[in-house]
């Protein structure tokens, strides 16, 4: 009998879930921006409040540096909405969205709770999947 990673089985999914594409494509780019806001906003789940947090604000934490991380890693979603082809007013949206995060979370205390409550990245792929779903209706999924 033989083993491996292949697609069947109870934890195929997982590993599909996974599996990044590294093409230029629309359904590659959503996937991947879909997954980075995952891990950015919605990773690991509080006990006791039961509120989604992510790296975002997690690495927010860390005075100056983790916001600087935090802002690179939510202007990656720029990045490839840019490599989408999206307009300039829906960039400069996204890009005020991380910029107004990354400037109030700065804040020593309350920018942390900020980051905790305001999630740049969950309204960036927001912008995304909307263009993606009007000019590129192929990449939906449907969930079920």
């Amino acid at each position: 009998m033989v083993t491996g990673s292949g697609t069947t089985g109870p934890g195929a999914a997982r590993r599909r879930e996974l599996d990044l594409p590294l093409g230029n494509d629309p359904v590659s780019v959503r996937r991947r921006v879909e997954a980075l806001e995952r891990v950015l906003e919605r990773a690991i789940t509080v006990p006791g409040i039961n509120r989604q947090v992510g790296l975002d604000s997690i690495v927010g934490l860390v005075p100056v540096a983790g916001d600087l991380i935090a802002a690179a890693m939510g202007m990656y979603l720029v990045w490839e909405a840019r490599n989408l082809g999206m307009s300039k007013w829906q960039l400069a949206r996204m890009t005020a969205n991380v910029g107004f995060d990354t400037l109030v979370g700065a804040i020593p205390l309350a920018g942390d709770l900020f980051d905790f409550l305001f999630r740049s990245n969950s309204r960036n792929l927001k912008i995304i999947r909307k263009h993606l779903d009007k000019h590129h209706p192929h990449t939906r999924v449907i969930e079920g």
